[in-house]
C-alpha cells in the first residue's frame, strides 16, 4: 500500500513518515528541500530499516505533480504537509504563503479526483480558529478571521478540500488542526531542523541551552494570562505522527462519518511560554537567558484543545508529557551538536 507523503523530509512529515513504514506502508516523499534536508532520508531509514522513495521537486510546478501521478498510479493515500508554516514570515511575506500552501493543494486536489478513489490527509492548525473565544478550542469553535496570512492559507485549504470533496464522492478527506508540536523521536536521528533563525520556540530554547543564541526572547509579557506569556498547547510530534496514520487508516477502512471531517490534535493542556522554559530548565539541568520582548504579530492570547473528538471517533490520544517532549528535543539538539 503506498503512500505520498509530501513534505516529508520536514520535521512533522518525517515523523509521519516513520510512522507510516512502522506499519508496514510503502511511502513516497516529494519535498523540494526548501527548509529540510535529504540527511533526513538517513535518520528514517536508521530508525526503520527502510529507505523510503524520495523525489526532489516543487509542486507548485504544475507540470510535475500531473507526470508524479502517471508514474505512481498505485498511490492509496496522500498526506499532505508541503507548506510554508512561519507566522512572521507570512506577514512580512503574504504573497509566498498564498503560492506556496494554495497553488500546491489545488494542483495535488486537481489530481486526486482523477481517481476512482482518493484518500488525503491535510495538514491544517488551531490557527483556524483565530482569537478563541472559549477555552478549551472545540471543532464546534467558530473559525474567525485569521491573524495571519499563514493562518489564513489553512482555512482557504480546509474551505477548498470542503468543496471539492463536495461534488467529488471519490475523494475522502481529513483535515487534521495542529496545536503546538515539540520534541524529536527517541532515537533521535529525526528530529526539529530549522535552518537560519528557528521560528519556533522550543528550537530556539535547545539552541540558546547549546550556546547557539546569547538568549531567548520571549515574545510578549503582556498577555492577559496568569504570568503574562502565551499559552500553547505543546504536542510530542511522535503523537502527531501517529494520529495521522490514525486518521489514514479510517479512511482506508471506510471508517469516516463523512468524506470530510476534521479533529483537533493536541494534549488538552495549555502551558505558558515561561512554563515551558521552567519544564526545560529541569530536564536540562541548563539555566536559560531569556528576554521578554514586544509581541510578535500575527500570536493569539492564549490556544489549547479540547480533544474528546479525535480521543472518541479516532481513538487516538497524545501519550507524552511536555517534559517528555522537551527532553527528546534536548537530546536531539545534543546530537546536532556533537556532529558540528
Amino acid at each position: 500500500m503506498k503512500i505520498l507523503v509530501t513534505g516529508g523530509l520536514g520535521y512533522i512529515g518525517s515523523h509521519t513518515v516513520v510512522e507510516l513504514q512502522n506499519e508496514g506502508y510503502e511511502v513516497v516523499i516529494i519535498d523540494n528541500c526548501s527548509n529540510s534536508s535529504t540527511g533526513v532520508l538517513n535518520g528514517i531509514a536508521a530508525i526503520t530499516g527502510q529507505m523510503p522513495i524520495f523525489e526532489n521537486f516543487d509542486l507548485r510546478d504544475k507540470a510535475d505533480v500531473i507526470d508524479f501521478f502517471k508514474r505512481h498510479q498505485d498511490i492509496i493515500g496522500v498526506i499532505h504537509f508541503a507548506a510554508s508554516k512561519a507566522v512572521g514570515e507570512s506577514v512580512a511575506d503574504p504573497l509566498l504563503y498564498y503560492e506556496n500552501n494554495i497553488a500546491t493543494l489545488v494542483y495535488l486536489l486537481q489530481e486526486l479526483v482523477k481517481l476512482k478513489t482518493a484518500n488525503f490527509i491535510f495538514s491544517s492548525s488551531c490557527t483556524v480558529y483565530g482569537q478563541a473565544d472559549e477555552l478549551p478550542i472545540t471543532e464546534n469553535a467558530p473559525v474567525k478571521p485569521a491573524e495571519s496570512p499563514y493562518g489564513n492559507t489553512k482555512q482557504i485549504g480546509e474551505e477548498i478540500i470542503q468543496d471539492t470533496c463536495r461534488v467529488n464522492a471519490q475523494l475522502n478527506a481529513i483535515s487534521l488542526r495542529y496545536f503546538n508540536p515539540i520534541g524529536a523521536h527517541p532515537s533521535a536521528a529525526i528530529g526539529e531542523l530549522p535552518l537560519g533563525v528557528p521560528q519556533n520556540l522550543v528550537p530556539f530554547i535547545t539552541q540558546t541551552a547549546a550556546g547557539l543564541r546569547d538568549q531567548l526572547s520571549v515574545f510578549g509579557g503582556d498577555y492577559p494570562t496568569k504570568d503574562g506569556t502565551a499559552i500553547r498547547d505543546y504536542i510530542h510530534v511522535v503523537d502527531l505522527a501517529k494520529a495521522h496514520v490514525v486518521a489514514l487508516k479510517r479512511l482506508l477502512a471506510h471508517s469516516n462519518k463523512t468524506n470530510y471531517e476534521f479533529f483537533n490534535v493536541g494534549t488538552g493542556t495549555g502551558s505558558s511560554v515561561l512554563e515551558a522554559i521552567k519544564a526545560f530548565e529541569a530536564v536540562s539541568g541548563k539555566s536559560l537567558p531569556y528576554k521578554i520582548v514586544e509581541r510578535r504579530e500575527g500570536d493569539v492570547t492564549a490556544a489549547f484543545a479540547d480533544t474528546t473528538k479525535a480521543n472518541k471517533e479516532l481513538g487516538w490520544q497524545s501519550k507524552s508529557t511536555l517534559k517528555d517532549a522537551l527532553a527528546s528535543a534536548w537530546k536531539w539538539e545534543q546530537k546536532l551538536r556533537s556532529k558540528t
